[in-house]
């Protein structure tokens, strides 16, 4: 049976409550349909900030469309009717550039020589970027838009209140900016650049704005409408939210202004601008803001080379509203939150799961037998260099998993791979155990060796508990022993398992250790842990002979 609006009136999950506004207000309006959009700047490639506010949007678009049964649209549009305002660092013929500057990208010669445009270049760049990843949107064109006269009442509008528009920006200026302000920006019919000059005079009933070049002194007259000039760019929100009835729209932190301003232009205009979400902007590892010029932050490529877009997906999902560190190390995280939903998804299709809104309803993947981080830590334990080392470790402890039975687990050896090569291996350091550490490594061993025939008759799940067991007895000694609750067991401290980690895998952390010697196997591991003990013995012995 198909779910029903009804199904979905109690839903918690942060895009149904943001669905929910839209829903008021399309009920409030009237309206058979409603209109998402996000914006884009053509002047530069699509990046990890696009993904996410597309990402994002679609997820409330989604929920919309199941809490009322309603239709909706989502508009991806492009705002290459700007003028460039500088020339990229990452692109080719940056000279022949230069004397386009102040030009709608889209009147700019293509550097790349594919396309009839910079901006169309970058809005094919645009498209397959957002067809990369399935989403489901209408492209549009603020040049297109502009000049075809889809915006020309919503300019005419804007030009009879074109004092009330001037009232809102002029006191957000300084002095030297209130002087040469003005809400339209013509385009000068010789150079063909977007002017950034006050208005002498704005007849709409004339359609024509008056105004002077400040280099030369000549007026000129400028129509309003058929993309002979453009709305300056909180005006320009303002005027598409009002032309295009847009009920809906993301931005980040660092537009809070624009987004007050850009609406009560829409009001002043006598629009009604859209319900609004500002998502909190990224950190880097330090916490610190995220800076193109610095490099501290990272690319969609970097992340994609490393993980599957789901993974992306999914932290773009976890509390939007919350700032966010991205850096490399959290991805392993993100991949294996996202399978864990995955699995959830499987069992309890819920649309309360952060995988429902990725997959856009339930979905019947099988998900991946081993964690990423599980094949991360098998791939340095192996040094894995080639997917088929992992696949040989994985065909013990899950005959029945394949490429084909298990796309994801195919997609994710192959991630971990790369990740180990590139991320791991370069700074992986095993250390020296403490005296106390031997003992319990030591212990771990003989456990293990006295229990491997028991052990390997059990499955693997249960093989993975009984080995945990064994874990935590080994470290139930000095130095780790904590203190018992309840008159139960003492417990184990986590510099125990810190020491697994450090010892036998040289990095700083790991996954449940039971389910990785369960994966690696028994007796690889009982050699692993006499290996690490021989080797640092044969150290010392080194060195106290030395001395």
């Amino acid at each position: 049976m198909s779910a029903s609006p009804a199904d979905f009136a109690a839903v918690r999950a942060w895009p149904f409550e943001e669905a929910r506004k839209v829903a008021e207000r399309v009920k409030a309006k009237g309206k058979p349909a409603a209109l998402f959009e996000t914006g884009y700047g053509p002047s530069g490639l699509p990046h990890i900030g696009t993904f996410g506010e597309v990402a994002r949007t679609t997820w409330v678009r989604r929920a919309f469309e199941r809490l009322t049964g309603l239709e909706s649209r989502l508009i991806a549009f492009s705002d290459d009717m700007d003028g460039l305002r500088k020339v990229p660092d990452n692109v080719p013929q940056r000279e022949m550039l230069a004397g386009y500057l102040g030009r709608p990208v889209t009147a700019i010669p293509d550097p790349f020589g594919t396309h009839e445009s910079f901006g169309h270049h970058n809005n094919a760049r645009l498209r397959a970027f957002l067809d990369q990843f399935g989403f489901d949107y209408e492209f549009a064109s603020s040049s297109d838009y502009y000049r075809s006269g889809r915006f020309d009442a919503a300019l005419l509008r804007m030009a009879e209140r074109h004092d009330q528009v001037k009232g809102v920006i002029l006191p957000t200026l300084g002095p030297d900016r209130r002087a040469t302000y003005s809400p339209f920006l013509p385009i000068h019919p010789k150079t063909g650049v977007v002017m950034q000059v006050p208005m002498e005079e704005v007849r709409p009933a004339e359609d024509l704005l008056v105004w002077k070049d400040p280099e030369t002194g000549e007026r000129f007259g400028t129509r309003i409408t058929g993309g002979h000039c453009k709305a300056q760019w909180k005006a320009d929100w303002a005027l598409r939210w009002y032309a295009l009835g847009v009920d809906y729209e993301m931005s980040g932190k660092d537009l809070i202004d624009s987004v007050k301003l850009s609406g009560a232009i829409c009001r002043v205009m006598g629009g009604e601008p859209p319900i609004g979400f500002t998502y909190e902007l990224f950190l880097d590892e330090e916490g610190g803001k995220i800076s193109k010029s610095k490099g501290n932050g990272l690319t969609i490529d970097e992340w994609l080379h490393y993980a599957p877009p789901e993974s992306l997906a999914q932290f773009m999902y976890n509390q939007p509203q919350r700032a966010k560190r991205l850096f490399f190390d959290v991805i392993p995280r993100a991949v294996d939150e996202y399978v864990q939903n995955l699995d959830r998804l499987r069992t309890a299709p819920t649309p309360d799961n952060a995988a429902w809104h990725i997959h856009g309803g339930p979905s019947n993947d099988p998900g991946t037998p081993v964690s990423f981080t599980m094949l991360l830590n098998l791939a340095s334990v192996i040094n894995a260099d080639h997917p088929d080392m992992l696949w040989g470790f994985l065909r013990r402890y899950a005959p029945d998993a394949n490429g084909e039975t298990h796309p994801l687990l195919a997609r994710l050896i192959e991630y971990a791979v790369a990740y180990y090569r590139d991320r791991v291996l370069p700074t992986k350091q095993h250390r020296a155990p403490t005296e106390g550490e031997r003992v319990a490594l030591a212990a771990l061993a003989a456990s293990l060796r006295d229990r491997i025939g028991d052990l390997e008759a059990l499955a693997p799940e249960e093989q993975a508990r009984a080995i945990q067991d064994l874990v935590y007895d080994a470290g139930r000694r000095e130095p780790f022993l904590e203190p018992a609750k309840d008159g139960g067991r003492p417990g184990v401290s986590r510099a125990w398992f810190n020491a697994l980690y450090q010892v036998l895998l040289g990095q700083p952390e790991g996954p449940r250790f039971g389910g990785f010697v369960a994966l690696y196997g028994i007796a690889a591991t009982i050699a692993l842990i006499e290996g690490a003990l021989a080797r640092e013995a044969t150290v010392e012995n080194a060195g106290s002979e030395t001395a």
